[in-house]
């Protein structure tokens, strides 16, 4: 088990990663872990990532199941966590802390 703690804006998001499973932490959930179904998802985001969902009404569910596609295509969970990493910068999340396998997070260096 993976864990990156981001800094997003006056938010922080934590994400873990478990084998292919990815799971994010908001203050919107109260501290739960949920899986990506249940989070927030700009649909400009989506259609810069996916433009031929435009004119799609279910373009949300569309982007989640290519998401996990894309996850389950890559072979550990340090690959995952990478790609998760360098995309979420694009949109500007900072990383902050790192956590592997229960040990004490360790404070990323920017």
């Amino acid at each position: 088990m993976i864990g990156v703690i981001f800094s997003y804006i006056n938010e922080i998001v934590e994400v873990r990663i478990d084998g292919s499973n990815c799971l994010f932490r908001t203050q919107q959930f109260g501290g739960a872990l949920c899986p990506l179904d249940n989070l927030r998802i700009d649909k400009h985001g989506a259609l810069k990532e996916f433009p031929d969902l435009k004119d799609n009404p279910d373009w949300k569910k569309i982007t989640i199941q290519r998401f996990k596609d894309k996850m389950k295509t890559m072979n550990t969970e340090t690959e995952r966590m990478n790609y998760l990493i360098n995309d979420l910068k694009k949109y500007g999340y900072i990383p902050i802390r790192f956590q592997r396998s229960g040990h004490r997070p360790v404070k990323i260096k920017q």
